[in-house]
């Protein structure tokens, strides 16, 4: 059934429509108001000749990457499902300006539900938006490479929107292998026996207080002509009560997201082969369900984590750096990769610091910080540098092991830099970048190409990076795919 027509306030005046107006476009936009800031659209009342369905005209603002992915969000919360949407936003422009397009369109569009009426209804048809372009085959690759990217960003955002209640670490690891299937990647799992028999103290001791025991899990993307060998890291915590160290119930409500990092790495590998990366990229997701019980992880424990070095734990609500630690030292010890990077929702601190709209980077390596930014730059997954102060490192000593998760006593602290600190003593002192996404991961509600619930923050940004470092420009126009228009998501039941 057809829907609206979009037509950019900018160039209304030549975009043939007059006939199907009331009056000249010009007028009809001056009347109605129509505004251009980015993302604006106003409705417009079709004249007595009747036309090709009603009319919206999109602000699209200074057209601008940013621009031009908050318009085509705009435009992905008009779909609904069985309607075809016609626009003309993307005619005429650059191949970084559609590709912004399709991606927020793509992102705008997302839902993840699980009502039960949703279900009920049994309306799975796809809405579907048809770009006007000037030939047929017109960034066709473009396209393709913005499905890419938002199909991986709302992957992420499924995964981590999941209730806990199904999403175990074995369920999280069983996705991952599902995803590695369909995409070509090699997968391994480790499971508690496996763990336990190498060493991996950190991620056995945060999930011993849960029923459902923990995973790590392996994926490994490697093409032909391989260069480098970058790690990906992801905080898997499938559910944080705090443990012993009990959240209260406030900050329990949004814990299912604390798997986030976790999603972002699975979604970046589904997504590496159609965007043609030439680095081998191994991800790495430790999984674990941080629970309250008789065979919790206690404060004032001592853990040993993969390679041997020990850890007083002194508040159990510390414990994506518990995990994550595990996975940096087997990074180091057995990967020996060129780089890596982790990615989590680690600390409230940074909620504090930067809020929801940006992600903090803590970076060992100048030439990682300084890529990480730009690829923040074009992506959209606005990125800031913090410090890492190694005048900070001694509040981590412990008397009774190698150093506390957290700084003793009432020491002054900047949580954030401290968690920093403290995996960046199981890296190995290989080229590193930390980043924590507590604030960026979660957003409140729709605002531009983020949805309300998981955001998937850290996805573009880690496939630009990836894309970058091969030498070649950002994913906007890598492989030729479809030509087709790109149909928006549908809501999963």
């Amino acid at each position: 059934m057809p829907g609206p027509v979009v037509v950019p306030v900018q160039g209304a005046e030549s975009a043939g429509i007059d006939s199907y107006l009331s009056a000249p476009a010009a007028e009809v936009i001056a009347r109605c108001e129509a505004g251009n800031n980015a993302g604006d659209l106003t409705s417009v009342v079709i004249g007595p000749g009747g036309g090709p369905g009603p009319f919206l005209f999109l602000g699209l603002g200074d057209e601008s990457p940013a621009a031009m992915r908050k318009a085509g969000a705009a435009v992905g919360r008009r779909v609904a499902p069985g309607r075809t949407l016609i626009t003309s936003a993307v005619h005429g422009k650059p191949a970084e300006a559609v590709h912004a397009f399709v991606v927020g369109l793509l992102l705008g569009s997302y839902g993840f539900t699980q009502a039960r009426g949703d279900a009920a209804d049994g309306d799975t048809a796809q809405g579907e938006v048809r770009l006007l372009t000037a030939a047929p085959d017109e960034h066709g690759d473009v396209i393709a490479s913005a499905r890419a990217v938002a199909g991986a960003v709302a992957l992420a955002r499924d995964l981590t929107n999941m209730p806990s209640g199904r999403k175990t670490p074995a369920w999280l690891a069983d996705e991952a292998v599902a995803v590695a299937t369909g995409c070509g990647l090699t997968a391994r799992v480790w499971e508690a026996d496996e763990l336990a028999a190498h060493g991996f103290g950190g991620l056995l001791a945060v999930g011993s207080g849960s029923a459902r025991p923990p995973r790590l899990i392996e994926l490994g993307y490697r093409p032909a002509q391989w260069h480098r060998h970058v790690v990906l890291v992801g905080k898997g915590i499938t559910f944080d009560s705090g443990g012993l160290s009990l959240k209260p119930l406030d900050g329990m409500k949004q814990m299912k997201t604390d798997m986030a990092g976790g999603a972002v790495v699975i979604a970046v590998m589904s997504a590496l082969a159609r965007l043609g990366v030439q680095s081998r990229v191994t991800g790495l997701v430790a999984a674990a369900e941080n629970m309250p019980s008789g065979s919790a992880l206690r404060p004032g424990d001592v853990i040993t984590h993969f390679g041997g070095r020990t850890v007083e734990v002194l508040n159990t609500d510390a414990e994506g750096r518990l995990v994550l630690a595990d996975a940096l030292a087997y990074a180091d010890a057995v990967l020996q990769p060129d780089a890596v990077v982790d990615i989590a929702t680690l600390t409230g601190a940074v909620r504090v610091a930067l809020g929801t709209q940006l992600g903090a980077m803590y970076a060992s390596d100048e030439q990682i910080a300084r890529d990480l930014l730009a690829a923040a730059d074009v992506s959209g997954d606005a990125l800031w540098r913090m410090p890492l102060v190694d005048d900070y490192r001694d509040a981590l000593d412990s008397p009774v092991a190698d150093l506390a998760n957290i700084p003793h006593g009432d020491r002054a602290r900047a949580g954030s830099i401290d968690a920093a600190l403290f995996l960046r003593e199981f890296t190995g002192g290989r080229p590193w970048a930390h980043l924590d996404i507590a604030g960026a991961a979660r957003s409140a509600a729709d605002d531009g190409e983020n949805s309300k619930g998981a955001t998937g923050y850290g996805t573009r940004l880690l496939l630009a990076w990836l894309a970058a470092a091969d030498g070649s420009p950002p994913p906007t126009a890598r492989r030729r795919g479809q030509r087709r228009p790109p149909r928006a998501r549908p809501k999963p039941a």
